[in-house]
């Protein structure tokens, strides 16, 4: 009964689009206090979010897993051609990562293959303050940032790493400004990443993409460079998707000069 009313209240919200609570109430028969506790459970879940005032929305989270054009398969179809590409290119590793849950995990790696040496980031869960495949993700997800979820989480993987919530604040705000995210030393000594959303859809926010490599390579100036043309990359690819506009043509990540 429980999960059957649940599954009401989504229908009706994505059937109406938006609707406030005396609207589900007209249309599922349930009484107020019902229809308010449920909603706001399901706002809590992530599968409702507030939309206009008083009315709520189908939430982010379901249409992560309602999205067909979202599973890995779909996404590597497109976007590990052109990682590939900047892996030839720059001579360093690319990659993509994903929101899963409440942690954002790499989950495909591009290397070159043209003999030179690189720096292999490796697959799996980032933590949210160290890597700037996270970072970036949750630069955009403000929900992952909540000082709840904070509390024991900024954990110090060397002396660069940003361990309070004031000081990482203030770094999500930057990336949002400047549109990537960089991670200098703060997972491993000598080791650096830049990483950029798939777009600002709701959708592409909750991905990344980026670059790794040693810290004498990833200087300054080329992770400057570096993090403006994924940002493009990223924009490109969400139209490819047809998120944010429609399709176009993918920009490869060309060197820098």
């Amino acid at each position: 009964m429980h999960l059957e009313r649940l599954a009401i209240i989504l229908e009706i919200v994505g059937q109406h689009g938006e609707a406030t609570v005396a609207d589900i109430c007209i249309s599922s028969k349930l009484p107020k206090p019902t229809v308010y506790r449920l909603v706001q459970d399901l706002v809590s879940a992530g599968l409702l979010e507030p939309a206009s005032k008083g009315r709520v929305a189908i939430g982010t989270r379901l249409k992560r897993i309602t999205h067909n054009d979202l599973s890995d398969r779909a996404l590597l179809e497109l976007i590990a051609p052109a990682l590939k590409d900047a892996a030839q290119s720059h001579g360093a590793a690319f990659f993509l990562s994903r929101l899963c849950g409440s942690s954002v995990e790499i989950i495909h790696v591009e290397t070159p293959d043209n003999g030179v040496s690189f720096l292999h980031p490796g697959l799996g869960k980032r933590p949210l303050h160290a890597c700037s495949c996270s970072k970036v993700v949750a630069a955009f997800s403000p929900e992952l940032m909540l000082e709840q979820k904070l509390k024991g989480r900024l954990k110090a993987y060397t002396e660069f790493t940003l361990t309070r919530a004031t000081d990482l604040k203030a770094e999500l705000a930057v990336i949002r400004e400047r549109g990537y995210a960089e991670c200098v030393e703060e997972i491993e000594r000598g080791m650096c990443s830049v990483a950029a959303p798939v777009g600002h859809s709701e959708l592409g926010k909750t991905l990344s993409i980026g670059a790794t490599g040693s810290s004498r390579v990833f200087s300054s100036s080329f992770r400057s460079r570096l993090g403006r043309q994924l940002v493009r990359v990223g924009e490109d690819l969400s139209a490819q998707f047809g998120w944010d506009s429609p399709a176009a043509a993918v920009k490869r990540v060309s060197t820098p000069q």
